[in-house]
């Protein structure tokens, strides 16, 4: 069974950085996409960064320039690295990994708990 465990949230001010990180373990299967999304307090969840296997990247207009995604396939690992932080960032942020089983035409997509990210002013 596939879980994704994610790490690296915490508190921190504005102008600050925080890394996160999320690793699949119990995967063979090929990584079709890997991604970021959070979801603050009364809002719905949003997109924040992108990547996929060609290491093709996109992010959300609100992080651009701040926040870089890499991933590797190998590992079934995906981060996020958080620069300059600020007290809209927060919310609570989740991995996404799409993976297609063997012989599989649909990839399945997985998400992790969820890490919470407080920016302080």
């Amino acid at each position: 069974q596939v879980q994704l465990v994610e790490s690296g949230g915490g508190l921190v001010q504005a102008g600050g950085s925080l890394r996160l990180s999320c690793v699949a373990s119990g995967s063979a299967f090929r990584v079709v996409a890997m991604a970021w999304y959070r979801q603050a307090p009364g809002k719905q969840r949003e997109l924040v960064a992108g990547v996929t296997p060609g290491g093709r990247t996109n992010y959300a207009d609100s992080v651009k320039g701040r926040f870089t995604i890499s991933g590797d396939n190998a590992k079934d690992t995906v981060h996020l690295q958080m620069n300059s932080l600020k007290p809209e960032d927060t919310a609570v942020y989740y991995c996404n990994i799409d993976l297609l089983r063997p012989r599989s035409a649909v990839a399945d997509s997985y998400w992790g708990q969820g890490t919470q990210v407080t920016v302080s002013s």
